[in-house]
């Protein structure tokens, strides 16, 4: 059920991209114009993966949920052991990645990944969800992502290293920083991947994330995508849990009534430390079919 005004139906009856619709190449060619010194910066956690040591779980994530792993089918091993080259001092490494994004590392949840009721956004039948991937909404309906990115640095403008776990943004705080304009990517810092170096517990305690009401906000000013660099978008409990009710959930206030993609586990450290508000953002995911989400390695071209 769609608890509020929403974006279904505005950008046609079939539409699966929701707000990225917004990113015309007119809204692109003005996004460029936030860039610069031509300064590119990676806003993605690293992927560590392995299947003999703790290198996984050295990274910033959710308590259960499968860690990536990373194998080598062919290594340098194998020809010290003798394993034959493919051709006269031509040797190559060959390695296999597994990865369930959500909760692991730096990712974008597509529309069809979470919804209330038995409609996924715009209406489309929660039943073509499938065992095999959705056949609505799926993550490859995304293509390529570049917009005006605006730093809605937080903690930073309340003098703190980063926000604590209980704390949830409100409206106010955010157009204190910003007011975005239709098409921008609103990305969100909240300091938190900084406690994981000092105590994964703590980490886990709790998150600070986007109020309803702020969510809300952001919606209203027709943001293309919102990212941020917690695990939720919005808070999470000492269960790792949203603790609102479906009306208020961001989730789905965001992906399921208005359609505006979300990314999640940014690292957002190197771009804070520049001061900068306004960048190009760019970002492509994985073209999975029927993916609900895909890691991703979102840039700033400052």
């Amino acid at each position: 059920m769609v608890h509020e005004p929403n974006n279904w139906g505005r950008f046609g009856p079939d539409d699966q991209r929701g707000t990225l619709n917004l990113l015309t190449p007119s809204v692109v060619l003005d996004a460029l114009r936030a860039a610069t010194t031509g300064e590119v910066l990676s806003l993605a956690l690293p992927i560590r993966g392995a299947t003999s040591s703790p290198a996984p779980a050295t990274v910033p994530h959710l308590r259960g949920r499968p860690l990536p792993q990373h194998f080598m089918s062919v290594d340098g091993g194998d020809y010290a052991a003798g394993a034959r080259p493919i051709g006269e001092g031509l040797c190559v490494a060959d390695d296999a990645l597994v990865v369930t994004p959500h909760g692991t590392t730096t990712h974008m949840d597509a529309l069809c990944h979470m919804w209330s009721g038995d409609r996924l956004y715009n209406g489309h039948p929660a039943a073509r969800v499938r065992s095999y991937g959705a056949t609505r909404c799926g993550i490859e309906r995304v293509g390529g992502v570049v917009a005006r990115g605006v730093l809605f640095d937080v903690p930073r403008r309340l003098g703190l290293d980063h926000l604590p776990a209980g704390h949830r943004i409100e409206p106010g705080e955010l157009e204190e920083i910003a007011v975005p304009r239709p098409g921008d990517v609103a990305v969100i810092r909240t300091g938190w991947p900084r406690v994981w170096e000092r105590s994964p517990e703590e980490y886990w305690s709790g998150q600070p994330g986007l109020s309803a009401a702020a969510g809300r906000w952001l919606a209203a000013h027709d943001v293309a995508v919102v990212a941020a660099d917690n695990a939720a978008i919005g808070g999470l409990d000492a269960r790792g849990l949203a603790a609102e009710g479906l009306a208020d959930d961001l989730h789905l206030i965001l992906l399921h009534r208005h359609g505006i993609h979300l990314i999640e586990l940014l690292w957002l450290e190197e771009l804070a430390a520049t001061g900068r508000t306004e960048f190009v953002f760019v970002a492509a995911p994985l073209r999975v079919e029927g993916g609900t989400g895909s890691p991703l390695t979102p840039l700033a071209i400052l």
